[in-house]
């Protein structure tokens, strides 16, 4: 008969015992320490760290260096140089400068880098053998096997508190601060609160950094790579305090840890902890959450990779092509033959405004005439595909319904006009003016280019027609000119007949839009 034994759970565990006699630390022949108050420190999954008092260091030491690390159960180390004769070793001495509760034993001692020293003697000490056993259970299993399956970071950031819970970790907060690459999203900040049904989920801005808030905060403090914040809520005056602990302390919080979750690309991201237990996280529930920060990091940056493409596709090719091209929609050629109408929307006097504006103005000008009138396309449904120097290309797909997309395009264009010619409140003071052309037709709406560099695109007569529709207008002094495709959606048109347009093969029925705003 076979006996499977259950395997033993050990939590994640921290010892500190003093070591008798002399024990001494060299460097080759160099003596770097000699003392007989050195302790061993026996940590989970560490080998066993030997600590010296600072005083029986015999080789002089650098002032810190900016190396910081964090242990939620030891603190934050400092990290010095050893400074010999001929040669000076970077980082090899690091020290608990205000070491937390559960390791107060090694205060005022250094423990040394491997590279630091060839021998150290430890007289009649014997080191006992690592005995970890296994860390295991709910958050570990979770982590191993059904974690993958959440496909939100809200969906993802509940779960690790419910198993968080699971496990005995006593949490009534949980927060997760992570770096994006947005053009106007600094970031997600996603807070689990113990009762509350929803994730809140914060998008601060760029200004986050120059915000009070922030920069009296334990976010900015781990983000910028300062190390992690442990303080115990209920001690009546703890050191390094922020505001925050403060409001967490008038909830009944009881500790508070933030530590850094670094992702695969340098950047440093945030996970806190907030405990109302009477007595706080234990030495095993911070090992634990420790232990397994790097596996919690790496779901978060999947989540924060796919959040920065899709912004980065919809800031570079827009919504419904970036869309498209995460589909799978990647290879060239790639596309559909869709019904369309196409705006070719272009800024008059921009060579005028360039010499008269300089450089830095005419481009905050530019800036503004972009905005505007993507905003309006993006409100009618349509969609920016891409900016041809002073101009803007867009699509209004037909799908079931042209006239719709041809009413949608035509009133953009109305709009664009219109706001144009507001006076201008901006830094520069100046006015923008257009020339837009509008078509409709077959096109075709997919990836072209080269093996290396693709563009998502329309391409067609339409297209063609539009663009060239927008430069007629401007010789015959005309800000919305349109084919006779567009026409039904008109109330007031100018009929300019058949017109000739470069490049295209026939003569274009076309007509000039009235607007309120004449040239």
């Amino acid at each position: 008969m076979n006996v499977h034994a259950t395997p033993q759970i050990k939590g994640y565990g921290i010892d500190v015992q003093p070591l008798s006699g002399e024990i001494t630390v060299r460097r080759n022949d160099v003596v770097i320490a000699k003392t007989k108050n050195a302790k061993v420190m026996y940590e989970t999954r560490l080998p066993p760290t030997i600590y010296v008092p600072r005083d029986d260091v015999l080789v002089d030491l650098s002032e810190p260096s900016a190396l910081k690390t964090f242990c939620p159960f030891k603190g934050t180390a400092r990290y010095r140089d050893i400074l010999l004769n001929r040669e000076q070793i970077e980082n090899s001495v690091w020290a608990y400068e205000r070491p937390l509760p559960e390791s107060k034993e090694i205060k005022g001692y250094v423990a040394f880098m491997p590279k630091a020293y060839t021998e150290i003697d430890l007289g009649e000490n014997t080191l006992r053998d690592p005995d970890d056993g296994n860390i295991s259970g709910p958050l570990v299993d979770w982590l191993m096997r059904g974690a993958s399956t959440l496909t939100t970071p809200e969906d993802f950031t509940r779960a690790l508190a419910e198993k968080m819970l699971e496990h005995g970790i006593a949490i009534s907060r949980l927060g997760i601060l992570a770096w994006s690459l947005h053009p106007l999203i600094a970031g997600k900040h996603y807070i689990w609160e113990k009762g509350e049904e929803q994730i809140s989920t914060f998008a601060p801005t760029y200004e986050i950094h120059d915000h009070p808030s922030f920069t009296n905060s334990p976010l900015r403090h781990v983000s910028n790579g300062l190390g992690g914040v442990r303080q115990r809520l209920t001690d009546d005056h703890p050191e390094n305090s922020f505001p925050i602990m403060e409001d967490l302390r008038a909830k009944g919080a009881t500790d508070y840890v933030a530590m850094p979750i670094p992702f695969s690309d340098g950047r440093t991201n945030v996970l806190t902890l907030t405990s109302d237990h009477p007595d706080g996280f234990t030495t095993a529930n911070l090992g634990l959450v420790f232990e397994c920060s790097a596996v919690i990091g790496r779901f978060y940056e999947v989540f924060m990779q796919r959040e920065n493409a899709q912004s980065l596709l919809e800031t570079y090719v827009g919504k419904r092509s970036g869309a498209r091209v995460l589909g799978g929609e990647i290879r060239r050629g790639d596309g559909d033959e869709i019904d369309a109408a196409i705006m070719f929307c272009d800024l008059r006097g921009s060579t005028r405004l360039e010499e008269q504006l300089g450089r830095g103005a005419y481009i905050t000008l530019l800036n503004t005439f972009f905005e505007t009138v993507s905003g309006i396309i993006h409100d009618h449904g349509g969609e920016v595909l891409k900016f041809i120097g002073d101009a803007v290309l867009a699509v209004f797909p037909a799908d079931e319904d042209a006239r719709s997309a041809c009413d949608q395009a035509l009133k953009s264009a109305m709009q664009i006009v219109e706001q144009l010619s507001a006076p201008c409140e901006d830094e520069v003071g100046v006015a923008c003016d257009c020339a837009i052309g509008l078509a409709f037709g077959r096109v075709t709406y997919g990836n072209i280019g080269s093996r290396e560099r693709l563009d998502f695109t329309v391409i067609g007569q339409a297209a063609n027609i539009a663009a060239r529709l927008g430069d007629y207008g401007k010789t015959i002094g005309e800000r919305i000119v349109v084919s006779q495709d567009i026409l039904p959606s008109c109330s007031q048109a100018k009929d300019l007949g058949d017109v000739t347009l470069h490049n295209v093969s026939r003569p274009v029925r076309c007509h000039a839009v009235q607007t309120s705003k004449r040239p």
